[in-house]
C-alpha cells in the first residue's frame, strides 16, 4: 500500500517520484517496465547510437504505414530504463518558444503560459555557462536561467571542427548568432547546451532519482511493466504490472499518476477502460469511462535532411582510418571525462522562420558531422564514408495521428499512426527547409569540405522531386506528444491540473498531455511538466488539509488554506 503509485520512470515520472517523496510524508512507489538504467553507453554522451540500437534499453516502436509517405513504417525509438528517453537522446536542452505556452494557455489551461512555466524551467536546471565565479548567475542571466537545480546544463566539453564550420556556413547564409536558444530570442544558429556534467549525460534518472532512491518512502521496481489502472468505485486504486512473469498489484491510497509517456500512458488508459467505448469494445475491454479523446491528437517532428560526403576528415566517422583517432577518444574519455566522446553529435544547429512573415521561428535545424545512420540502424555509409548531415524539422506540423491498441494483450505494443503529412502544409514546410539545409551547404565555409550531396542528391532539384524525396525518406526527430491532451474540449483527457476527466484519483503526467507540440527538442518541457505536476498535487493535498482544519476549526477554508500552502 503506497500513497501515490507513478507508472512510468521516464523524464516526468522521475520528477514526481523525487518530489513526491521528498517531505518523506508520503510512500511512494514507482514502476518502470525496463531495466535500471546501467549500461555504460548511457552515461557516454557519445553513445546514443549504441542506444538507438538497442532492444534493452529502448522501446524500438515502429508506426504503421504511413500511405502519404510511400507506405513506410517509421522508426520509433523510445527510452525504456530509468530516465526514459532522457537516458538514450542526444542531450539537447531546448524550452521552445513563449508563444507556444502562451497557446496553451489560450486553448484554457490556466497556469500554463509562459509566465507562469519560465519559472520551473528556471528552478529545474542548474546553468553552468551563466555562472560567475561567486556560484551565482552572471549579470543579465537570472530573467532566463536558474542555479542549484537538479538538471544540469552545460556548453559542450569537445565540438567537432565541422559544427564551427556550420555555424559560420549558417551567418554566411544570413543567419543571426545565437549563443543561448532559451534566452532572451530563439531565432538565429550556434551550438547547443546539452544536458550534461562532468562530460556525462545528466538524464532525469541521474538528476532526480539517483539520490532519491535512498528515501525510505520511495520504492522504486524496474522490469514491472504496467498492464492496467485498478478502479474502485470510479477512482484509481492501484495498478496491476507484471515482473518476473507474474502478475502483481500495488495499491494508492491516494492517486495513480500515468508518466508512461506519448505511447505508454494512452495505451494504459484504454487496458483500464478509459477511451472511446468503439475502440474498447473491438478488444473486449470493459468501459470504466468514455473518454473520445483517448489516443488522438499525435504529433510528431519530422525531419528532411541533407547529406554531404566530405572531402576532409575532420568529422566523425568509423573509417578505418579514424581507428588511432578512435582509440584515443575512448582513452580521453575514460581517464578524464573529456574528448570526441563526450560529444552528444548533434552538436550544433538553430532556429529559422520559412517565411518572413513567420511570427515566430518555425524550423529547426541539427547538424551532425556525420553521414546519415538512420537511427543507428544503418551504420555502413560511416564505415565507408566521412561527411555531415543538416537535419530541418517543421516545428507546428498540422498533421494529427492517433493510437491505438493493436491488441487487448498488455504487453503488446500498440498501433502507431502518425498520419503524417495528411495536411499538404506540412510537407511544404520541409521543402522549405530542405532548400535552407542545401543554401548554407552552398556557402563558402563549406567548399573547402563537401566533395558531392549524398541525399537527396544531384537529380532532386525541383520542388515536386524534392516532395518526393521527402515522402520517402524523411524521419522522426524523437518527439512525439499530445495523445492524453489537456483541456477542456470533448477530445481533452485531463484537465489543467492534469487530473483525467471523469474519474478520481488518476493523473497524467509526461509529455502525452501536450495539447500542440512545443517548438524545439521536448526532454526539457517534459522535465518541467513533472514539476508543474508535482506542485499540482501538492498543492491539492494543501488545499484538502486547509479546508479540512478550516472545517474542524470553524475558520474560513480560504484562510486556512492560504496558510496550509504558505
Amino acid at each position: 500500500m503506497f500513497d501515490y503509485v507513478i507508472v512510468g520512470g521516464g523524464s516526468a515520472g522521475c520528477v514526481m517520484a523525487n518530489r513526491l517523496s521528498a517531505g518523506g510524508e508520503f510512500k511512494v512507489c514507482l514502476l518502470e517496465a525496463g531495466p535500471p538504467d546501467d549500461s555504460p553507453f548511457i552515461p557516454m554522451p557519445g553513445g546514443v547510437l549504441a542506444l538507438l540500437r538497442s532492444k534493452v534499453y529502448n522501446w524500438q516502436f515502429w508506426t504503421l504505414p504511413q500511405p502519404r509517405m510511400g507506405n513506410r513504417p517509421l522508426f520509433w525509438p523510445r527510452g525504456r530504463t530509468l530516465g526514459g528517453s532522457s537516458s538514450i537522446n542526444a542531450q539537447v536542452c531546448i524550452r521552445g518558444h513563449a508563444w507556444d505556452y502562451d497557446r496553451w494557455a489560450e486553448l484554457g489551461n490556466e497556469g500554463w503560459a509562459w509566465r507562469d512555466v519560465l519559472p520551473l524551467f528556471k528552478a529545474l536546471e542548474n546553468y553552468e555557462p551563466g555562472a560567475d565565479e561567486a556560484g551565482g548567475l552572471l549579470p543579465g542571466m537570472e530573467a532566463f536561467h536558474g542555479r542549484g537545480g537538479p538538471l544540469n546544463v552545460a556548453s559542450l566539453r569537445d565540438t567537432n571542427p565541422m559544427s564551427q564550420v556550420f555555424v559560420d556556413a549558417a551567418r554566411q547564409a544570413g543567419h543571426a548568432p545565437n549563443d543561448d536558444f532559451n534566452g532572451a530570442t530563439q531565432e538565429g544558429v550556434g551550438f547547443y547546451k546539452v544536458y550534461q556534467k562532468d562530460g556525462q549525460r545528466c538524464s532525469n534518472a541521474r538528476a532526480y532519482l539517483r539520490e532519491a532512491q535512498k528515501r525510505p518512502n520511495l520504492t522504486v521496481i524496474t522490469h514491472a511493466q504496467a498492464t492496467r489502472v485498478v478502479f474502485d468505485h470510479g477512482r484509481a486504486a492501484g495498478v496491476r504490472y507484471v515482473y518476473g512473469g507474474k502478475e502483481h498489484e500495488v495499491a494508492a491510497k491516494r492517486e495513480v499518476i500515468l508518466s508512461a509517456g506519448t505511447v505508454g500512458s494512452p495505451q494504459l488508459l484504454l487496458l483500464s477502460g478509459i477511451g472511446p467505448a468503439v475502440e474498447l469494445a473491438r478488444h473486449g475491454i470493459a468501459q470504466q469511462h468514455e473518454l473520445p479523446g483517448v489516443g488522438q491528437n499525435l504529433q510528431d517532428h519530422l525531419d528532411a535532411y541533407v547529406v554531404m560526403r566530405a572531402k576532409t576528415r575532420l568529422g566523425m566517422s568509423f573509417h578505418p582510418s579514424s581507428l588511432l583517432r578512435t582509440i584515443k577518444a575512448l582513452l580521453q574519455y575514460l581517464f578524464g571525462r573529456r574528448g570526441p566522446l563526450t560529444s552528444n553529435i548533434a552538436e550544433a544547429g538553430g532556429f529559422a522562420r520559412s517565411h518572413p512573415a513567420e511570427p515566430v521561428p518555425d524550423l529547426q535545424f541539427h547538424f551532425a558531422p556525420l553521414v546519415n545512420v538512420r537511427h543507428g540502424l544503418d551504420l555502413w555509409p560511416a564505415f565507408r564514408w566521412y561527411g555531415h548531415t543538416l537535419m530541418t524539422c517543421d516545428l507546428r506540423p498540422l498533421s494529427r495521428g492517433e493510437l491505438r491498441l493493436a491488441s487487448a494483450d498488455p504487453l503488446a505494443p500498440p498501433a502507431i499512426d502518425p498520419k503524417h503529412f495528411e495536411q499538404e502544409r506540412d510537407l511544404d514546410k520541409l521543402v522549405t527547409g530542405l532548400k535552407k539545409a542545401r543554401e548554407i551547404f552552398a556557402q563558402p565555409a563549406f567548399a573547402p569540405h563537401n566533395l558531392e550531396e549524398m541525399e537527396p542528391g544531384p537529380a532532386v532539384r525541383s520542388d515536386a522531386e524534392i516532395r518526393e524525396w521527402i515522402r520517402g525518406h524523411a524521419e522522426t526527430l524523437y518527439h512525439p506528444v499530445g495523445t492524453c491532451k489537456m483541456g477542456s474540449d470533448p477530445m481533452a483527457v485531463v484537465d489543467a491540473r492534469l487530473r483525467v476527466h471523469g474519474v478520481t484519483g488518476l493523473r497524467v503526467v509526461d509529455a502525452s498531455i501536450m495539447p500542440t507540440l512545443v517548438g524545439g527538442n521536448t526532454n526539457g518541457p517534459s522535465t518541467m511538466i513533472g514539476e508543474r505536476g508535482a506542485r499540482l498535487v501538492l498543492e491539492d493535498i494543501a488545499r484538502a488539509q486547509a479546508e479540512s482544519a478550516g472545517k474542524a476549526s470553524g475558520a474560513a477554508a480560504p484562510e486556512a488554506m492560504a496558510e496550509a500552502v504558505e
